[in-house]
């Protein structure tokens, strides 16, 4: 039976093609359609990148002899070339950065005092001893000192990574302690709606754990810079760090230098450092940007996002294109759901981005800040994060506007880009994705990794290269985990993790993950973060992990079960406390709603949960489907399970 389509929500103007980057782009190769060019993008990986390159004046210090040297997953890309992104983003006399928090007043940066800003920090990185290939870490939020530092690390050829200051203790080390980085940048704490956090104390400890570290920059964003806790190593202010000024420049780095590392969500053992290049990112976040976007020097591009997703690393290559970057830290529903809609007005912003989670809200919450606020120059809503319902696509035809195009994009940690989009000149219907993005070989395929009908569900794989594929995993130096992780599936296939469905003209449904990792609220949790706090705890033996998901797009509901230890039971008090220990050591967002206690919890022989099992029998499947009896450890605990998800279905 084939998948039912959704109605038509938006349809690109008539003359939308004449008028697009994308055709401007198409007609260097006398290309005058979006069928052909993505048949040809797909096809000819090489010659789409290198002319691509030359279209968006990719700025080579040493030109590569080719774009893809070897189509081998997951490709050499510009063999040769050297270049570096901090030169890309600063190039343009257009870009500026607007900066809003909850915690301080509004700052704006044009592209001067930009660049000035950016070399002062260079210097003061410099003066720390950053030299190239050196890591810098961050616990910042997403304000102007954060692209600041980034870009000036960047421009040394270092390597940036950061975490939200949301993060707890245990997440940040896990994180930065596999980076062993030698600077950290950080905050004092935070505003979020009304309330403050305290992060000093968190502070202290994290920097405890990382022993690599040699030099703390504090920026006091909350407190008084002289009131903070004992640090055990040096220690300067933001401004100290950044007192001298200097002309800046650029060093240049191969194409696949690392410029930052990115996390995973950490669903098995400690979270990917996954390793992305300058070239790749600079190509892919320009084409994604400039072509499906359609961003240009007049636009003013907001994504809100912490600087742990990567959609900030998304949002700050607006910059790129000489666009004005919009940045927000703090509650986006404080004082109110229409927060983000206000910021949207008063800026003028042309293309925001949001999650699916919070669509819903806004739906749910009866706003329409169409008819409420100004916002003729939105010409764009973005929604990643989690599939969008199809009432959160005519949620914003009706509500924000029927000239705004819904833009439903899918991607990841991994590729740090969407693989499937929109497209200016491409009509959308609602609970559908426009399509796959341009040189994006996205394909559905059954277990045996044959290509799916349309109509047919299957898994997300991609079968040529993509220039922001990790250059590595840091550490992985033989690369097996790195094979491991997208590889071993099928070889030759990039194998993501997700559901999705193609339809005959191109567009597609992405229907949830088809692994274990949880995503809530449009940000996905890692497993193992639940796991390594949970089961620090005296009382608790074992936990297994899963979310159901709400079909109308809100946050579902998040369960822990856990066998506790010797001599305790789950009580009021208990169930407490383990919220508290989520809350302070990881996130708010990783707080169960609810928490049930099993006498053992079964694993396979080899040790593995059975989180997949689990939420496929709370979601009513047939317990002989989900797990065989013969390869769990203890098949009576198996057999409990399945009672207590059967009790429950029964009581709901």
């Amino acid at each position: 039976m084939s998948t039912p389509r959704g109605e038509l929500i938006w349809t690109p103007d008539a003359d939308a093609w004449e008028r697009s980057n994308i055709a401007a782009f198409a007609a260097t190769k006398d290309l005058h359609d979006h069928g052909s060019l993505l048949e040809w993008s797909v096809s000819e990986p090489d010659d789409f990148w290198m002319s691509f390159a030359d279209w968006a004046d990719v700025r080579w210090h040493r030109r590569p002899t080719c774009a893809l040297a070897d189509a081998t997953m997951p490709g050499r890309w510009f063999p040769g070339g050297t270049l570096n992104y901090a030169e890309h983003a600063l190039r343009h006399d257009a870009a500026a950065v607007v900066s809003l928090s909850q915690t301080r007043g509004r700052r704006h940066l044009d592209s001067t005092e930009l660049r000035a800003a950016v070399a002062r920090c260079r210097a003061g990185l410099v003066r720390l001893g950053v030299r190239t290939g050196d890591r810098v870490a961050a616990f910042l939020p997403n304000i102007d000192e954060t692209l600041v530092a980034f870009l000036a690390t960047a421009s040394l050829g270092a390597i940036w990574s950061s975490c939200a200051p949301e993060f707890g203790v245990r997440a940040v080390v896990d994180r930065f302690s596999q980076l062993e980085p030698t600077i950290l940048l950080a905050i004092d704490g935070y505003r979020y709606g009304t309330r403050g956090i305290d992060k000093r104390s968190d502070l202290a400890e994290i920097v405890a754990q990382l022993p690599s570290l040699r030099h703390l920059v504090m920026l006091p964003y909350l407190h008084d810079p002289t009131d903070s806790e004992e640090i055990s190593i040096p220690m300067s202010t933001w401004d100290e760090l950044c007192s001298v000024e200097e002309l800046l420049t650029f060093e240049p780095v191969a194409a696949d230098h690392p410029l930052y590392v990115l996390f995973s969500s950490g669903t098995t053992g400690l979270p990917k450092p996954i390793v992305h290049g300058h070239g790749g990112i600079v190509v892919e976040h320009l084409k994604a940007l400039a072509l499906h976007h359609d961003i240009r020097h007049h636009d003013r591009f907001m994504w809100f996002s912490t600087t742990g997703w990567m959609m900030w690393n998304y949002l700050i290559s607006g910059l790129l294109l000489g666009s004005t970057v919009v940045l927000f830290d703090g509650d986006p529903g404080w004082p109110d759901i229409g927060a983000l809609w206000r910021i949207a007005a008063m800026e003028q912003v042309t293309v925001l981005g949001v999650s699916a989670p919070f669509i819903m809200a806004c739906l749910k919450d009866g706003l329409r800040p169409g008819t409420e606020l100004g916002l003729a120059r939105l010409r764009q809503v973005g929604s990643t994060g989690a599939p969008l319902p199809a009432a959160g696509f005519r949620w914003i035809r009706d509500a924000v506007g029927d000239h705004v195009q819904p833009v439903s994009i899918s991607g990841g940690t991994d590729v740090c880009t969407a693989f499937v989009g929109a497209s200016p000149t491409l009509p959308v219907r609602a609970g559908e994705i426009a399509g796959r993005m341009l040189a994006c070989d996205v394909r559905a395929v059954g277990a045996d990794g044959a290509p799916c009908p349309p109509g047919v569900t299957g898994e997300l794989v991609i079968g040529t290269p993509m220039p922001s594929m990790p250059v590595g995993f840091w550490g992985d130096e033989s690369g097996e985990r790195y094979r491991a992780a997208y590889f071993d599936w099928q070889p030759g296939l990039w194998h993501h993790g997700d559901w999705i469905t193609f339809f005959d003209d191109g567009a597609c449904q992405i229907t949830g993950r088809s692994d274990a990792t949880l995503n809530r609220g449009g940000v996905r949790l890692g497993t193992s973060d639940f796991y390594s706090v949970v089961e620090g705890m005296p009382e608790i033996a074992d936990a297994v992990v899963v979310h159901l998901e709400d079909a109308q797009g809100g946050p579902g509901e998040l369960i822990l079960l856990v066998a506790c230890t010797v001599g305790h039971h789950l009580d009021d008090a208990l169930r407490a406390r383990i919220g508290r220990e989520l809350r302070s050591q990881l996130s708010p967002r990783h707080v169960p709603d609810t928490i049930v206690e099993a006498g053992v919890l079964p694993r396979t022989l080899s040790r593995k949960r059975l989180e997949v099992p689990i939420k496929r029998l709370l979601l009513g499947a047939d317990p002989a489907t989900v797990a065989s009896r013969d390869s769990l450890t203890d098949a009576r605990a198996f057999d409990e399970i399945v009672a207590w998800c059967h009790a429950r279905a029964l009581a709901s």
